[in-house]
């Protein structure tokens, strides 16, 4: 696969759901994690949400809004409550309880809003996938692939390649990020020898960044095909990204770090 010439990068607009953090409540931490034992300033991660939000329509992208539900904080976290392509959906089975708590809001609105096939996964698993044009990535903890992988290929139809993951600091949505086609950005050291060899193969000419950008949560990032949401501390992976003729746009994230978000955690691709 070869990176998309400079002078061929086009916005393409995009369709996204996201939940706002209207439940979060100041002084009050989530549970145990990376910045999520830190207590939350609601409002800060209000106005922090709300930039990522404007920012979404001034690129003239359209935004839809899924209603928090009191018991379920953590759905401001909305990608990984469910996977949406070609119109179908299928719906995250949490192991956490309180992850769990707000997937029947999240699959109503899905019904509320015509999807035509909207499913809840058979299998436990955390929905962590990342779509190219060709492909469903899928990643894993060290071990077996997860049953969830499979179901995900059948569901939608298409290839998925799972990818284990050797730094369980991270998620897939967390070191690697899809840049539209088949072009994507990862932190090799997150993944294992043999998942990286795949990689390269795969994706030759991919992007490839070190560990600060990486946490902080850099690749837990949006891409139209030609700009890019990222986090402002991810000053490297910006420098790189404009480098390759695209466009970044930086926010400061770093409250919405603290109940474990970022902007593609806070963001939910809806593909038709």
């Amino acid at each position: 696969m070869t990176s998309v010439p400079v002078h061929d990068r086009k916005p393409t607009r995009r369709h996204y759901l996201m939940c706002r953090p209207d439940h979060i409540v100041s002084g009050r931490p989530l549970s145990p994690g990376t910045d999520r034992v830190k207590p939350v300033d609601g409002e800060l991660v209000m106005m922090q949400w709300e930039d990522l939000y404007y920012l979404y329509l001034e690129l003239g992208h359209r935004v839809d809004l899924v209603t928090q539900v009191p018991e379920a904080p953590q759905m401001v976290l909305v990608s990984h409550g469910a996977t949406v392509i070609d119109g179908k959906v299928l719906g995250t089975r949490f192991r956490d309880p309180a992850r769990a708590a707000g997937t029947a809001a999240h699959l109503t609105w899905f019904r509320a809003n015509c999807f035509p096939t909207v499913r809840r996964a058979d299998h436990p698993g955390e929905g962590d996938f990342e779509v190219t044009a060709d492909w469903i990535l899928a990643g894993h903890a060290p071990g077996p692939v997860p049953e969830g992988h499979r179901e995900a290929q059948e569901f939608f139809g298409r290839p998925v390649i799972s990818l284990e993951l050797a730094d369980p600091r991270f998620r897939l949505d967390t070191a690697l990020c899809a840049l539209g086609g088949d072009e994507i950005v990862y932190y090799p050291e997150a993944f294992t020898p043999a998942t990286r060899a795949m990689l390269v193969r795969l994706f030759p000419r991919a992007l490839t960044v070190g560990r600060d950008d990486a946490e902080e949560l850099g690749l837990n990032a949006v891409c139209d095909g030609l700009n890019v949401v990222l986090p402002e501390s991810a000053r490297r992976l910006a420098a790189q990204l404009r480098a390759r003729g695209l466009r970044p746009h930086t926010l400061d994230v770093s409250e919405l770090r603290k109940v474990s978000g970022g902007i593609k955690s806070c963001t939910q691709e809806l593909r038709f």
